[in-house]
């Protein structure tokens, strides 16, 4: 499935469909909350000429990566959850997922994750089919966005004493933003901070603030580290605003801002936007990396002509069949990318699942016991939820997708694959 990959909504609206289904063949992508919004956004937006706002959105859901996409939960909840006490994952193998549900079946604990709302309602915005609440949405959202008044918010800035004269640059602005959070003086300034940026509801503030106070107020950057990065996020853009680093000019600066509190949970993030490009580098490990869109999208290009090369009959297999790794041979970004995150996979040797004679029927079997299996209550849980011994995802994947079978073309029809 590939590494894990953030995407922005600039990059998937630059590919066409074919390009398409081979990022989502190669990467086990990361689709964030800020994709979703902004996608839904243009229902409400003026689109290049000639095209209407249902269509401009269709055009983008038909290229969603619906085979290996995992929706990430939303930020605020994850951060709710962090200050709750409870741990963030913060590392490059893992999706934090919501809605799944604990289950039981042959003795065996799971998790099961049905199709989310989200990858639905891409399944419907492809065919142009939107319900009258994602319009009202659409149009709230878009009016939000351009009713922000980021100059306001600027000028608010350097009357603490944060302008151009303080920050030249912008890792001068991340090293500001980042002694700000993970300073230890003035805690309660610090966690009042922290709970106005991220509209905490006030009903939760007694009970964080309690459960704060048992392990004797620690820096956010070690209680609730998840919290601390997306603070420090906001911080920085806020800082390089009043500096001028980044253009107050621009509303829509502030959503593509939003996509960097999602890169704990991805090995690379792939964006054809320019603040990005400017931006995310300052916040990734050193085990990540940063894509550039218009790159990527030049190398799906080449492997899309690649793979058409091959005779009609072997591409109706689909495409597990013939490239479970990306290429081997020649120079391809996709592949290089692969050589970072995974060692010695250009070794291993791919298997054809469609020709093997392994009966998997008991496996079918299980899996559907599962997905079919009641919730457990919460005294019936007994077992760790962060390591069941099944995980159940599921998709809907349509047959075939631009010039591609993402399944056999054979394959019997399931409520899964059409």
């Amino acid at each position: 499935m590939g590494p894990i990959t953030l995407f922005d909504k600039s990059f998937l609206q630059s590919l066409n469909v074919d390009e398409s289904v081979w990022f989502d063949h190669f990467f086990l992508t990361n689709v964030c909350p800020i994709f979703y919004v902004e996608t839904l956004a243009d229902l409400s937006k003026v689109v290049r000429e000639g095209r209407k706002p249902e269509e401009e959105v269709a055009y983008i859901a038909n290229k969603f990566p619906e085979m290996h996409g995992s929706p990430n939960a939303h930020h605020t909840n994850l951060c709710i959850s962090n200050l709750m006490g409870h741990s963030v994952p913060m590392t490059t193998g893992q999706i934090p997922l919501s809605g799944g549900r604990l289950v039981k079946s042959g003795g065996k604990s799971g998790v099961v994750y049905e199709q989310s709302p989200e990858s639905e309602a891409f399944s419907r915005w492809h065919k142009q089919q939107f319900l009258e609440i994602e319009r009202l949405y659409a149009h709230g959202w878009r009016e939000a966005l351009q009713t922000l008044d980021l100059k306001e918010l600027a000028s608010n800035f350097r009357t603490l004493g944060i302008d151009g004269r303080s920050c030249k640059t912008l890792e001068e602005a991340k090293a500001l933003a980042v002694s700000i959070v993970s300073g230890r003086d003035k805690p309660f300034d610090r966690m009042k901070l922290a709970i106005l940026f991220l509209h905490i509801p006030r009903e939760l503030h007694r009970e964080i603030l309690e459960r704060w106070s048992i392990v004797n107020y620690p820096p956010l950057i070690e209680y609730a580290p998840y919290v601390a990065h997306v603070l420090t996020i906001e911080l920085f853009f806020q800082i390089a605003l009043a500096a001028n680093l980044i253009s107050s000019e621009r509303p829509s600066n502030r959503t593509d801002i939003a996509y960097l509190f999602y890169l704990p949970f991805c090995m690379a993030f792939v964006s054809s936007d320019k603040l990005h490009r400017r931006c995310a580098p300052l916040f990734l490990r050193h085990d990540q990396q940063f894509i550039w869109g218009p790159e990527l999208k030049d190398d799906l290009t080449k492997i899309n002509s690649l793979y058409l090369s091959l005779s009609e009959a072997e591409r109706e297999r689909g495409v597990m069949s013939f490239a479970g790794y990306p290429p081997k041979e020649g120079d391809f970004l996709v592949s290089r990318i692969w050589d970072r995150h995974f060692q010695n996979w250009r070794g291993r040797k791919h298997v054809d699942i469609s020709e093997t004679k392994i009966d998997n029927s008991k496996l079918v079997e299980e899996i559907n016991k599962m997905k079919v299996a009641p919730a457990l209550l919460p005294e019936e849980v007994d077992f760790d939820p962060s390591s069941p011994e099944s995980v159940t995802l599921q998709r809907v994947v349509r047959r075939k997708k631009g010039s591609w079978y993402q399944v056999p073309k054979d394959l019997k029809d399931t409520d899964d694959h059409k």
